[in-house]
């Protein structure tokens, strides 16, 4: 397969380059442009649904917040020692965007078979022009380069993935448009992410306390109801859905009798709403823990006022 066997030479260059990333520091834009290379040859390898082994650690939305990523990693352990699944949205809202994707894609190149990335509604070109990734890359290289490099990385990001044949992890939620996960892994992913349909409500939908599929308050995708997830688990033989997507105060939230479980992996979004992160642990026997935390103490992030949160995304 593409991608996953390294030369020593190689993985020494890539050893040295996560352990500068660690430290925040970005690299340069010729690094940047290598690397994606490399992670291009290795996703376009995984499956629209990527099929995962546990034990695995469970990961929300991360949202540039660096440092409280390395406050995840020392709580659930570095990589490769502990297996992860991230579920989007990397990028966006926090000052540390190009440090933290660049970090998990990094990861992902140097440890293919140990870190999975899947695709966020931030994953995309239009809403990183909109949330803070596209005016980062500009401040930190002096161009769009950087920016266009991952956004086209993006684009080959798998969509969802598949935890020991049980839980079904994805960013947003279901689609009326999908029945079965072969239908998913038939789609084309390799593309923008789209205004509506299959692949859009994937990244996009929320559950909710209604039954039945509703008209999504963010505008794209869906709101689905406990009948629907359960038809969905039966119909697809599993156990749990687990997504990220929404802020929940608790670092995780249960939905339609724990049919449906939400994680959300930024402490303190947008470093003030005030809410615990989460991550959750699958272990060797499929059992799960969740593990709590809070936000990485502040190493001089700049006193900026942001606007008020749109927790929609």
């Amino acid at each position: 397969m593409g991608g996953n066997s390294m030369s020593p030479d190689a993985s020494t260059g890539l050893d040295e380059q996560i352990s500068q990333l660690m430290q925040c520091k970005p690299l340069s834009e010729l690094q940047v442009r290598a690397l994606c290379e490399k992670a291009k040859e290795i996703l376009m390898d995984e499956s629209n649904v990527q099929p995962v082994k546990s034990p695995v650690t469970i990961c929300g939305d991360i949202h540039g917040q660096f440092h409280d990523l390395v406050e995840l990693f020392k709580i659930g352990g570095k990589c490769p020692d502990t297996n992860y699944l991230f579920m989007g949205d990397y990028v966006d809202r926090g000052y540390y965007s190009v440090e933290t994707v660049t970090l998990l894609v990094a990861l992902k190149v140097r440890y293919p078979q140990r870190i999975t990335i899947l695709r966020g509604n931030h994953e995309s070109r239009q809403i990183t022009q909109v949330y803070g990734f596209y005016d980062e890359c500009l401040r930190k290289y002096g161009n769009a380069n950087v920016w266009k490099i991952f956004t086209d990385l993006f684009d080959y990001f798998p969509l969802t993935a598949l935890v020991e044949s049980e839980i079904f992890c994805l960013h947003g939620g279901l689609s009326p448009s999908i029945e079965t996960l072969d239908s998913i892994r038939n789609f084309d992913r390799v593309q923008e992410v789209p205004h509506e349909g299959p692949m859009c409500d994937l990244l996009w939908s929320d559950p909710d306390d209604r039954c039945g599929w509703g008209i999504s308050p963010r505008g794209a995708g869906y709101t689905f109801g406990q009948d629907i997830s359960e038809q969905f688990n039966h119909t697809n033989n599993l156990n749990l859905i687990a997504r990220a997507h929404q802020l929940v105060m608790d670092g995780f939230n249960w939905a339609h009798e724990q049919k449906v479980v939400t994680i959300f992996s930024a402490p303190n979004y947008c470093y003030r709403c005030g809410n615990m992160a989460s991550i959750l642990e699958v272990d060797d026997f499929k059992g799960q823990t969740f593990i709590q935390f809070e936000p990485a103490p502040r190493r001089g992030e700049p006193d900026v006022t942001r606007r008020t949160p749109d927790y929609f995304l």
